[in-house]
């Protein structure tokens, strides 16, 4: 779009640019007539209650249509802003066109079978009957991708607590968490509450599964879904970095830190991504993981298991994140996860997203000594 604009827009006006990314996409993707996108585009600039951007938005928007005919590559445009397209180039010389193009994609559709209510090969029967075409995951147990996604209320089971909607790589923490009969579980910032249920699917006998999070609106989500699945966590609103306003002083033997992070790794469910994300971003959440890290890390039981997640590609809220945390805590040990799936790096394993499977995600295992 920059190429398109007479001076680049200031931060202020994000929905402006965001509105001319609509009208490019109609242009470039949709069958609507290019009279009617440009018009359409151009009036819903008054929406914005910004009626001087009409004349720039009808500007770029016809300037492109006249020079599409001198563009026979305009699928090549660049789709990512620049400072995004050059991390991901950096960290993954090998794969970052792929994880561009995965971007761009739809979203795989995929369910988690509850295995207290029943098995992913009798759901995978069941969807049959109803002519529902799925596939197996190939990376949990848990997992089934439809090969089309349909309204939740249509899938078999689904207000019987037999199945929940979530990725395949969410799926992958419940197992990193080596859970067993007895643990003080801790899910922190745990809305909306998948990796919450799916845990308590895992193992019914945890001593207790405390999940937190900051906003309580999402929590309201969390306690949606465990209705649902007929499940009991402690829920807990509050700021996880603080832990003196929550904390009982009874030690954890596991913590899943899913933290804040640029959702770099799921563009493709969350496409404003592109938009609202900007380069500085990244130094603030890598501060804020790391304060998370130091905050829960005393109420980690000694010998027990902190399992660190985002839904990030990019090292500096990952890999870099759990080095710089380890360097400064010596009783902090990386253990290296053995798996099939994601890259492995020095600290932990990097999934990227694959078009028609999981998500971009990141797992680091901490065991505190």
């Amino acid at each position: 779009m920059r190429d398109f604009l007479p001076k680049p827009l200031k931060p202020k006006d994000a929905d402006v640019s965001a509105l001319l990314h609509l009208g490019i996409y109609q242009l470039l993707h949709t069958r609507i007539p290019d009279h009617a996108a440009i018009g359409a585009t151009v009036e819903a600039a008054n929406g914005l209650k910004r009626p001087w951007a009409k004349g720039l938005v009808n500007g770029v928007l016809r300037n492109l249509q006249r020079r599409l005919p001198e563009l026979p590559n305009w699928q090549d445009l660049p789709n990512h802003p620049q400072w995004l397209s050059d991390a991901l180039r950096q960290a993954w010389p090998e794969d970052w066109q792929a994880v561009m193009a995965a971007n761009d994609q739809r979203p795989p559709f995929t369910v988690r079978v509850n295995r207290a209510k029943a098995n992913r090969d009798a759901y995978l029967a069941e969807l049959g009957r109803h002519d529902i075409a799925a596939a197996p995951c190939a990376f949990v147990p848990d997992g089934i991708t439809l090969q089309q996604a349909i309204p939740v209320a249509e899938l078999p089971g689904f207000n019987a607590a037999v199945v929940s909607v979530q990725d395949e790589a969410a799926q992958l923490a419940a197992g990193l968490l080596q859970l067993a009969p007895g643990l003080r579980v801790l899910d922190a910032c745990c809305a909306p509450g998948g990796k919450t249920c799916h845990a308590l699917e895992c193992e019914h006998s945890l001593s207790e599964m405390v999940a937190l999070d900051v906003e309580a609106a999402r929590m309201g989500r969390v306690e949606e879904n465990l209705q649902r699945l007929g499940l009991t966590a402690t829920l807990k609103v509050a700021d996880a970095t603080q832990p003196a306003a929550w904390w009982d002083g009874q030690f954890f033997d596991r913590i899943l830190l899913d933290a804040p992070c640029s959702a770099t790794g799921v563009i493709r469910r969350h496409p404003d991504v592109k938009l609202l994300r900007r380069a500085n971003d990244i130094d603030k959440l890598a501060a804020l993981q790391q304060q998370l890290l130091a905050a829960l890390w005393p109420t980690l039981k000694p010998g027990g298991l902190l399992v660190y997640a985002t839904c990030s590609v990019l090292p500096q809220e990952n890999e870099e994140s759990v080095a710089a945390f380890v360097a400064q805590h010596g009783d902090a040990e990386h253990t290296p996860i053995a798996a099939d799936w994601g890259h492995a790096r020095p600290f932990g394993r990097q999934l990227l997203p694959r078009d028609g499977g999981h998500d971009g995600f990141y797992y680091a295992l901490l065991r505190k000594r």
